[in-house]
């Protein structure tokens, strides 16, 4: 078996959740926050025979759309005077999966 730890933006994780229950892949959902815009995210943990792992990772990929935004990057000391507060366009969305062996899967 396989444990799955998928990290989707909030905006996508409705989304991934009902297409996981479509496709009748239990999951357990949990809250989370991080990263360099340090948006909402939800943090899925998906345990999966070996042979269910690419279906899994593709069920994610369909409902994780990456999406261009443009933020304002907080300042730093190797910033110049004249790119302070400037917007730039990041890309954000999309879907961080980790993939890790489990040595033992108990469902009481």
């Amino acid at each position: 078996m396989k444990l799955i730890t998928a990290i989707v933006q909030d905006k996508d994780a409705s989304s991934v959740a009902n297409a996981l229950v479509e496709h009748n892949i239990r999951a357990t959902r949990l809250a989370s926050a991080g990263g360099f815009l340090r948006s909402g995210n939800s943090t899925f943990l998906i345990a999966v025979k070996d042979d269910e792992v690419n279906t899994t990772i593709v069920v994610i990929k369909e409902h994780s759309k990456t999406r261009k935004q443009f933020v304002t990057p907080p300042i730093g000391l190797d910033m110049s005077i004249d790119t302070i507060g400037q917007p730039i366009e990041v890309e954000i969305g999309g879907a961080t999966i980790i993939v890790q062996a489990i040595e033992d899967f108990q469902h009481f």
